[in-house]
């Protein structure tokens, strides 16, 4: 009953307010995440809250303004829109109606009820209770991937610390080691001109969209030069990540070169975003894009030495997102990677993530995974001014068009990224 009582702290009432009706048990298990609740949770809730009914007109929160809060639309229509103007609106028929209208720590729009409307308020508390459901630092099988055979083996192999971390590329280590102390462009140099490869894919990307000038840079001296220090070693740590998606097995490649595709479109989201805000760095943040689903690699691998009778490519699709996020946060780990790194691959996908005031790299990960599905059916995703993440950015302003217009601004950066990653 405590964890309920202070779920609902800062519930408001005012004079226009009628509270009547019990929320239903079926209602609460549609809004997420208070659906994650035990059932006897559940049912206190529905017996000891109610929802509130407000007219329409009737202005819920407004740009900008602090929240302790979360609220749900219930009933009715209501109309969200940014500092900038631009509108849409949300129905409670709809599934994005099943996620709160507001997260963050400051609303991102003003909400305003354009008919009768119910709505459930509840305290940001509510956005923790994933936590309760499982910890995203286990190995967890869901009970209804139980029959998946490759899940079962690979839950063993990596309880027993046998997964093999793949290995970054020796100039990638040498680069980042040498980087911990005092060196200059020469140095360097020196150390990325070891592998032709990197050397010459760093020419290209100092010569891309990404960094525009009127001259190109024609050697690794120049690259580095345009580019800096900083940036040059997290670019060539994630072009040297491209080597290790890598497979003899046919099957496996595919999946590979599927998730290494996917990599490159949300790193260069992250890019973009990063450099829209300014708030964090660019090139980090496409370091932070490129390994968000790292930990595919170890399971794929550990899939290729099982009989090809063992399994087949649907048991694959299931156990991927089950084993990429502890998988990948082990591997960044064991790599030598900042905390801030190593929590990407385990919270990249929780929609709600809430940490401090200040935007990190987990922040940006999360809005561009967002925006790689703008395009397809976002009914089941909530509005991207809904999530925590969006109420931190300072210098840019998301909406469901206004991400549509950052997508088509950006296309060009992201395609050359795509291409100067892939080839």
């Amino acid at each position: 009953m405590a964890l309920l009582d202070s779920l609902f702290k800062g519930k408001k009432t005012n004079s226009d307010t009628i509270i009547n009706n019990e929320l239903s048990l079926g209602l609460l298990k549609q809004l997420i995440p208070v659906r994650n609740l035990s059932d006897d949770k559940l049912e206190s809730f529905s017996l000891e809250h109610k929802p509130e009914h407000l007219p329409k007109g009737h202005t819920l929160f407004k740009v900008n303004e602090p929240s302790k809060i979360v609220i749900y639309l219930l009933k009715g229509t209501v109309s969200l829109s940014d500092k900038n103007g631009k509108d849409f609106t949300i129905e409670a028929s709809e599934l994005k109606a099943k996620f709160p209208l507001s997260s963050g720590l400051k609303h991102t729009t003003t909400a305003i009820a354009k008919s009768e409307i119910s709505i459930l308020r509840v305290s940001q508390k509510v956005m923790a209770i994933n936590l309760e459901k499982s910890n995203p630092a286990t190995f967890k099988i869901p009970d209804s991937l139980s029959h998946n055979k490759i899940l079962q083996a690979f839950s063993d192999h990596f309880i027993n610390d046998e997964i093999e971390v793949p290995s970054l590329p020796s100039v990638a280590v040498k680069l980042r080691k040498a980087m911990q102390h005092e060196i200059g462009i020469d140095d360097a140099v020196k150390i990325i001109q070891i592998d032709p490869v990197i050397s010459a894919k760093l020419i290209e990307v100092a010569n891309c969209p990404l960094y525009i000038s009127v001259n190109p840079a024609k050697s690794c001296f120049e690259a580095v030069q345009r580019i800096g220090l900083n940036a040059t070693r997290n670019l060539v740590i994630s072009l040297s990540i491209k080597n290790i998606f890598s497979s003899k097995s046919p099957l496996i490649k595919k999946h590979l070169d599927q998730e290494w595709k996917k990599s490159i479109y949300l790193s260069s989201l992250c890019f973009v975003l990063a450099s829209a805000d300014k708030q964090i760095n660019p090139e980090e943040a496409l370091l932070a894009g490129l390994i968000a689903d790292i930990g595919v690699i170890p399971f794929l691998n550990f899939v290729t030495k099982l009989p090809a009778d063992y399994y087949n490519e649907e048991e694959i699709k299931q156990a991927i997102p089950i084993v990429k996020g502890i998988v990948g946060s082990t591997i960044l780990e064991k790599w030598g990677f900042a905390e801030g790194f190593i929590k990407i691959p385990l919270l990249s996908n929780d929609w709600y993530h809430q940490s401090d005031e200040a935007i990190s790299y987990i922040d940006i990960v999360i809005l561009s995974k967002l925006h790689t599905k703008i395009g397809k059916n976002l009914a089941h995703l909530p509005a991207i001014t809904s999530i925590p993440a969006a109420s931190k950015l300072k210098s840019i302003t998301l909406s469901p068009e206004n991400s549509l217009s950052i997508l088509h601004d950006a296309k060009d950066k992201i395609n050359e990224t795509l291409r100067t990653f892939s080839s």
